[in-house]
């Protein structure tokens, strides 16, 4: 059985409403394209960043047979007030299912981590991370990580933020937030500073392992307390108090980790660990 599958249900679906922004592998953020961008942006000079996004999600709560599915909606940018009007330009729909082939792995409390399939080119492989802000149900952020995979070495891309609240139960989309949306544009705002994420840092982890033996979708569970320092790999610092951080171990691995510090010492992270041969463990 998938244990904790229904609580993860109840808190993951539902009409999930925000913001997105693309940023390069050192943290810059990336312009929407030009041909989207209003008229009246371009002859003000106004560059923009953030796509206003709505994420549906429904998850079926039998733990017999789990299902998850979600689509992340990309609205065309609009001037003023017309976002009660907004028009869609690209959806992509996410399926989960008892017979999932890929890595997913959800807590009890709306998180999860899942690998994919690039949707542009084979040699990409796209890690998403889905955070639930400890103590708020109706916040979160994902952090989709594009990986390039080459002869087994692994190198990040570029980094997709979504800073999204809960609108209401699942509507598939119908019914927009519009200039209620309770969020604001975020991609050009000021990153995080290394000094708040790095040094040595006390962590309570939950883990899922996959390889040949393990089913594809995996309950975080299993607490385990352990020590951490972050002072080496590499870093990128985002806005909305958010990282990347990537190392390479001794033996081989490589780990991608995310992280969201929601107080001054306080964060909480998803890390994914790649053997050598860019098998996920």
């Amino acid at each position: 059985t998938n244990e904790g599958w229904g609580d993860f249900s109840v808190k993951v679906s539902g009409e999930w409403d925000g913001y997105g922004a693309d940023f390069t592998a050192d943290g810059k953020p990336i312009h929407l394209p030009e041909s989207v961008v209003p008229e009246a942006f371009r002859e003000w000079d106004v560059k923009v960043f953030d796509w206003q996004t709505q994420c549906p999600t429904l998850a079926q709560s039998s733990a017999n047979s789990p299902s998850l599915m979600y689509k992340t909606i990309k609205l065309l940018p609009t001037v003023g007030c017309e976002a009660d009007a907004a028009t869609r330009y690209s959806t992509l729909e996410r399926n989960v299912t008892e017979g999932h082939d890929l890595p997913f792995a959800y807590h009890s409390n709306g998180s999860y981590v899942a690998l994919w399939p690039s949707t542009v080119t084979n040699n990409l492989i796209e890690l998403e991370h889905c955070l639930m802000k400890p103590g708020d149900k109706e916040s979160r952020v994902r952090l989709i990580q594009a990986i390039d995979v080459q002869q087994s070495e692994l190198k990040l891309l570029r980094v997709t933020v979504f800073i999204e609240q809960w609108y209401g139960p699942f509507r598939n989309g119908d019914q927009l937030g519009g200039c209620a949306i309770r969020d604001s544009a975020f991609a050009a705002s000021e990153p995080l500073k290394l000094s708040q994420v790095s040094d040595v840092w006390q962590a309570l982890s939950c883990a899922a392992p996959f390889d040949a033996s393990h089913r594809m979708i995996q309950h975080l569970s299993k607490e385990t307390v352990y020590q951490l320092k972050r002072n080496k790999g590499d870093f990128v610092l985002l806005p909305k108090q958010l990282w990347c951080w990537t190392t390479k171990a001794e033996n081989g691995d490589t780990c991608f980790e995310v992280g969201w510090l929601v107080d001054e010492g306080k964060a909480i992270t998803s890390k994914c660990a790649f053997s050598g041969s860019a098998e996920l463990k």
